[in-house]
């Protein structure tokens, strides 16, 4: 276990885009997806995915001391059914408030907290702090965006209880490449990792409402952040882009040394002063 004097954090890369992000004696778990392999995801409309890979914890296996749950958007590949019965309903949620008004109405979280484009919320423990922004994002464009439910980004800093930002994190949510990412680029243009939500997911028809590869690298190349950790590439059958077009990209781009490798149940570990990441 980590010291309460150390000033690193740490991400555990469960599947999907669900994370254990590790601060202190803070702990955030992000977009809660525990289906398994096999079982199907609803997105809506009457649209299922199919899981291809297991996550690497179950739900039962998640630490019981969570702080809260980041929760980009409604959609069953984020909030599962397996998420809505088993996860404590005295967790506060930070989410959209199209996604808080169902989770408070029909799914009775009661700790649910809407949050605007770039509205704040903070959580503290011991000397610890976390500050969430929500970001924009986008779903879709044209007229499939009135049909998804809306999306939200986040940045979360990190620091002392009371003292200045130590490290900036960066995660995406399911959005495509858009105008405003240049806004979040000139409000944090020293982010130390972005954590991106890939796969290039597609829709019958042909929509595609994820970043694939290509756009995953120009959101990279626009941002510029120190380090990318690419999620959310390859577990449904609706993710057509593979990690290997992003790295591909990256690649072609310059920006390849950027990329961190973490698989499944492995855990990256970022520290300030440069900074440094590792995967162990």
């Amino acid at each position: 276990m980590p010291s309460s004097a150390d000033p690193a954090v740490r991400i555990r890369f469960i599947g999907n885009a669900t994370l254990l992000v590790r601060y202190g004696a803070l702990t955030l778990l992000t977009d809660p997806n525990f289906l398994h392999r096999g079982q199907h995801a609803h997105l809506g409309y009457g649209l299922l995915t199919r899981r291809l890979k297991d996550p690497a914890l179950t739900v039962d296996q998640l630490p019981a001391d969570l702080d809260a749950i980041v929760l980009s958007h409604l959609h069953g590949d984020h909030w599962d059914r397996v998420a809505r019965r088993n996860l404590d309903r005295d967790l506060p949620v930070l989410t959209t408030p199209h996604a808080a008004r169902r989770l408070r109405v029909f799914q009775g979280f009661p700790r649910v907290r809407g949050l605007r484009d770039w509205q704040h919320h903070t959580l503290s423990r011991e000397d610890r702090r976390i500050r969430l922004t929500a970001l924009p994002g986008r779903h879709a464009v044209g007229p499939l965006r009135g049909l998804l439910p809306p999306v939200m980004g986040s940045m979360l800093e990190f620091g002392p209880a009371g003292g200045p930002v130590r490290l900036r994190v960066y995660v995406s949510g399911d959005t495509l490449l858009f105008d405003g990412v240049e806004e979040i680029g000139r409000r944090y243009p020293d982010t130390d990792l972005a954590v991106l939500h890939l796969g290039g997911t597609r829709l019958p028809g042909g929509f595609v409402v994820t970043m694939d590869g290509r756009q995953g690298a120009e959101l990279s190349r626009r941002l510029g952040p120190r380090f990318v950790l690419p999620v959310h590439y390859d577990d449904y059958t609706a993710m057509k882009s593979p990690l290997s077009a992003f790295l591909e990209e990256m690649d072609r781009r310059g920006l390849g040394e950027r990329v961190v490798h973490c698989d499944r149940g492995r855990e990256a570990t970022i520290t300030p002063g440069g900074p440094t990441v590792t995967v162990a």
